[in-house]
């Protein structure tokens, strides 16, 4: 099911299609892990790290994002103010330890890491680690799942490389961008992986670049988004709205600025 909704949903993403299902399936798989899952997606606004963790999320469990095994924390909402740094590590420390003593199999999604306060992350450091039990407790079977935008410009530096040397977008490979992208987090001071000991000591297991999306991914947006509402697909409507958006660099115009994230608010203007 994994699978077949990445393939089915998401556009422009070969990388983490196949990153993603192979380790998220060799996980699920594994019946003695060494340590929990962590995956770390980044990538500009709109190319899918919401949306492929909510993918995620309803492939192991039945109720996806609703299921209460799934903890969703939003840098912004729940960790909004630097002076209680301490009392949110606390509480961050307290809902980890208190979820995986019900269910080991607890997925955590945290959104907009690039807002997070440096340090805070580290926090959670002990449960991510190499430990049989710590109190009592094993984490060693929940998934954590990190989304940033932090690192877009690098992903973005390695696709333009690509296009403007007139190799193909699918000819990229992990290897071409998960250390740069990785030392780049690492090194970005409004990056929640500021300096982490995450980064550090090796603990996440896949730095999961997210491409920039090209014309031809947003149109393919509009007409899954159009279907989806069950309407027919107008390809006049399509185009236009496809053409609407705005593209960068400059020159170029190869790359939506806002990824797929406005094709919705777009659709009710021209379906309403």
């Amino acid at each position: 099911a994994l699978q077949e909704n990445l393939d089915k949903r998401l556009f422009g993403q070969h990388l983490v299609s196949k990153v993603v299902v192979k380790a998220v399936r060799g996980f699920l798989n594994n019946t003695n892990p060494k340590k929990p899952l962590a995956l770390s997606l980044h990538g500009w606004t709109g190319t899918g790290k919401n949306f492929v963790s909510k993918i995620v999320a309803e492939s192991i469990y039945k109720r996806g994002l609703q299921s209460k095994y799934v903890h969703q924390f939003v840098a912004t909402l729940h960790f909004p103010h630097a002076h209680s740094i301490n009392l949110y590590k606390d509480q961050l420390q307290s809902w980890i330890r208190g979820n995986v003593s019900i269910c080991p199999r607890s997925l955590f999604i945290f959104d907009e890491m690039d807002k997070m306060h440096a340090g805070l992350i580290d926090s959670i450091k002990p449960f991510l680690d190499y430990y049989e039990l710590l109190d009592g407790v094993s984490y060693r079977q929940a998934i954590f799942i990190f989304l940033s935008n932090a690192g877009a410009e690098k992903i973005t530096e390695v696709a333009l490389d690509f296009w403007r040397t007139g190799r193909s977008r699918e000819d990229i490979q992990l290897t071409d961008i998960q250390n740069a992208l990785s030392v780049s987090v690492f090194n970005n001071k409004n990056s929640g992986f500021w300096h982490s000991t995450l980064i550090d000591k090796n603990l996440i297991d896949y730095f999961i670049p997210f491409l920039p999306l090209e014309y031809k991914h947003v149109k393919m947006c509009v007409r899954v988004e159009i279907e989806s509402r069950g309407y027919a697909v107008d390809e006049d409507i399509l185009t236009r709205i496809a053409d609407e958006m705005t593209y960068f660099p400059r020159e170029e115009r190869i790359y939506s600025d806002k990824g797929c994230k406005t094709v919705d608010a777009k659709l009710d203007y021209y379906y309403d």
